[in-house]
């Protein structure tokens, strides 16, 4: 073929074909081998740099990944390396070991269109703290269009943890569409209907179910966990970069990380992880016109007796004149346990002004006469039944014998 035929299939000019040839016939084939091979590259980073940069890592950062330690030399010690050149540092030093992926198929699904159109949430049960302080369960509510995170540290997984920053949540975004979660005992109830329920036509649910219809958010189960696969992957980034950055800033409580995680965390994840979403319109409702303490709070009913008190949690409350409404009593009032530790009493959409009934006092119990034990026995131990005086009439009843006999 011609050099210019030649120079068109290697995609070079025409003169640097016929440079080639030159150098082909004096040297032959090594003539072709690039020049630049077997020597030190211009850019390469000096081996002082190098065995620096080593040192600092096994000292502070001997357990970080590449990119989190890449990130952290650049912050802390003004060493500005790419990724892929500590990766390959580190795995040199033995720092670093790849991990080999497996490969699991998974059903694609979508991202939401509009920020607050869905939110999952999830809790990670993990040793935050390293041993250097108490327990603690990290609950993340996150975006599904965006991958914006709203997480906070709790002393365990319960109801009231979660109502807690659901309400944090909604409060700071506005009532999102729906959340996105597992089938945990305080989401779904797992058992069939009350003779009360079913009477009502209404469908059993726990306190959390109850507080989201009431704000009119749907609940989604999520069948396993790779189906809420934003929430769970953003686990694996806060059980390493999370932990360590607890322990660099020397963090051993519940208080501090929250703390920790609002001035910091949250920022890193919503600006450097976060996209945007494929619409720009938010799907957030306004929470205005919702008392949210009172949405997201324990509800049980009690009936008020003829002498305005109900029982609750083996206490009397003795609901107080002003709040005498008619037809109160033998009705059902809603009792509230608010996250505050507050209680309230609502009957009909109007709260109601009560006082606790101290427990008399056990000592006072011998001088009283003894027709009046069993009353105050019964007002010291609301759940134990009453124990007749000795004195009583059913103690004088003759067995077998009728009460027309008896009189």
């Amino acid at each position: 073929m011609t050099q210019a035929e030649a120079a068109s299939l290697l995609g070079c000019s025409s003169r640097h074909i016929r440079r080639l040839l030159a150098r082909y016939r004096k040297e032959g084939d090594s003539a072709l081998v690039h020049r630049a091979r077997g020597r030190t590259s211009n850019r390469r980073l000096p081996d002082e740099l190098r065995e620096r940069t080593v040192a600092i890592i096994s000292e502070h950062y001997e357990d970080f990944g590449p990119t989190f330690a890449a990130e952290k030399l650049a912050e802390h010690h003004g060493i500005n390396i790419s990724r892929e050149t500590l990766r390959k540092w580190m795995v040199e030093a033995g720092l670093w070991r790849p991990r080999a992926r497996k490969a699991h198929h998974r059903q694609f699904r979508e991202r939401k269109a509009f920020f607050g159109e869905m939110v999952q949430i999830d809790t990670s049960e993990h040793d935050w703290f390293e041993g250097r302080g108490e327990p603690a369960v990290l609950i993340t509510l996150i975006d599904d269009a965006t991958s914006r995170v709203h997480m906070g540290f709790y002393p365990t997984d319960s109801t009231e943890t979660n109502m807690s920053i659901m309400r944090d949540y909604i409060a700071r975004y506005g009532r999102p569409m729906s959340f996105y979660g597992d089938k945990a005992s305080h989401f779904r109830v797992n058992r069939h209907s009350t003779i009360e329920e079913q009477l009502e036509a209404r469908e059993p649910a726990t306190q959390i179910g109850r507080a989201l219809e009431e704000l009119d958010i749907t609940y989604i189960t999520a069948h396993s966990p790779q189906a809420k696969g934003r929430v769970e992957r953003s686990f694996n980034t806060a059980q390493d970069r999370l932990v360590k950055e607890l322990r660099l800033h020397n963090i051993c409580t519940i208080e501090a990380a929250n703390d920790f995680l609002e001035e910091h965390y949250m920022e890193y994840c919503n600006t450097r992880l976060a996209v945007a979403p494929l619409r720009e319109e938010d799907a957030h409702r306004s929470a205005e016109g919702f008392d949210l303490d009172a949405i997201f709070s324990h509800q049980e009913t009690r009936v008020v007796t003829n002498d305005y008190t109900i029982r609750f949690q083996c206490r009397r409350y003795q609901i107080l004149e002003a709040s005498a409404l008619p037809g109160l009593v033998k009705s059902r009032v809603l009792v509230e346990q608010r996250l505050d530790g507050s209680m309230h009493l609502r009957y009909k959409g109007t709260y109601l002004q009560f006082r606790a009934i101290e427990t008399p006092d056990p000592a006072a119990a011998a001088a009283l006469p003894l027709a009046l034990r069993a009353r105050y026995r019964a007002a010291a131990e609301p759940n134990h039944s009453v124990t007749p005086a000795p004195d009583h009439p059913w103690r004088n009843r003759k067995k077998g014998a009728s009460r027309s006999q008896q009189r």
